[in-house]
């Protein structure tokens, strides 16, 4: 009986499911190899603080979309290489230009330091396309936890065409911040709770932000987390959906918060399709 459960719990959490996904195939996936430019400054030189990112070029002479990857850490830790090599290095064997950045932390910076922050690395991205082979219509956001929230907010908050991007890949990020009505996360990161400074829960929310000429999303997010529900990825969708937004969500089943990003492999691969999908037109 004991290894009848046990194989039953190894089978639930090795699911996962993909709502939404189009029938029309992706185009054929690329594999390449790549170097890397470490701590390049994105940032202008009077900005507050001098920003770095990683640079993955895949090789070849052509022109190839890239991707702005965003770590998280509650919008507070300054790891980007440690969280988010392991994807950079997988989204650039696709063939895609992978910028994988830092910036401003909280408490020291609260909202909207970092979107302003990723903006500058947007606009640097445009600026230096052709010393970088980046095709700069064919740009979208990715993150997990923190930096999946951030990179919604770069798909759906309104700008000259200069900061927005063309997709978007959340894995866990939080959408909508009034959900939060304790902790010390988000009062942090906002510079105050909701009694004291609603409209910034309101303004930071993604989900406040949608409209129907935002880029496409892909979502994914373990269904056992609890540090930030995955109710934040339906109700997405959903605001979404109801905007026209073309969006898929892959749920993985089982994982919580943490396991869902080091077991994040079939979401990354799912994700991945997405991206040659939208950006490979």
């Amino acid at each position: 009986m004991r290894l009848l459960v046990t194989l039953a719990t190894l089978l639930l959490v090795a699911c996962s499911t993909l709502v939404g996904q189009p029938d029309a195939p992706p185009p054929a996936p690329m594999k390449t190899s790549f170097t890397v430019a470490r701590d390049v400054v994105y940032s202008p030189a009077a900005w507050p603080q001098a920003l770095k990112a990683d640079v993955y070029l895949p090789d070849g002479v052509d022109a190839k979309p890239a991707v702005l990857l965003i770590h998280g850490g509650g919008w507070a830790a300054p790891d980007r290489r440690e969280q988010m090599a392991s994807i950079a290095e997988r989204v650039a064997k696709r063939g895609y230009v992978v910028v994988n950045a830092t910036y401003r932390f909280a408490p020291e910076y609260r909202y909207p330091a970092p979107v302003d922050d990723l903006r500058e690395a947007l606009k640097w991205m445009r600026a230096h396309a052709a010393q970088y082979r980046i095709k700069p219509d064919q740009i979208a956001a990715m993150g997990y936890s923190a930096g999946g929230h951030l990179a919604a907010l770069l798909g759906v908050m309104d700008g000259p065409a200069e900061v927005r991007v063309q997709a978007v890949v959340d894995g866990a990020g939080p959408t909508d911040l009034r959900k939060y009505q304790g902790g010390k996360l988000v009062p942090q990161f906002l510079g105050g709770t909701q009694a004291s400074a609603m409209s910034r829960f309101i303004a930071a929310s993604p989900v406040t932000h949608v409209s129907k000429d935002d880029p496409p999303v892909f979502l994914y997010h373990g269904t056992w987390d609890s540090l930030v529900p995955d109710d934040h990825s339906r109700d997405f969708k959903a605001a979404l959906d109801a905007a026209g937004v073309r969006s898929e969500w892959f749920r993985i089943i089982g994982r919580g918060h943490i396991t869902a990003f080091f077991n994040d492999g079939a979401a990354i691969d799912a994700a991945l399709v997405f991206l040659d999908r939208e950006l490979r037109r």
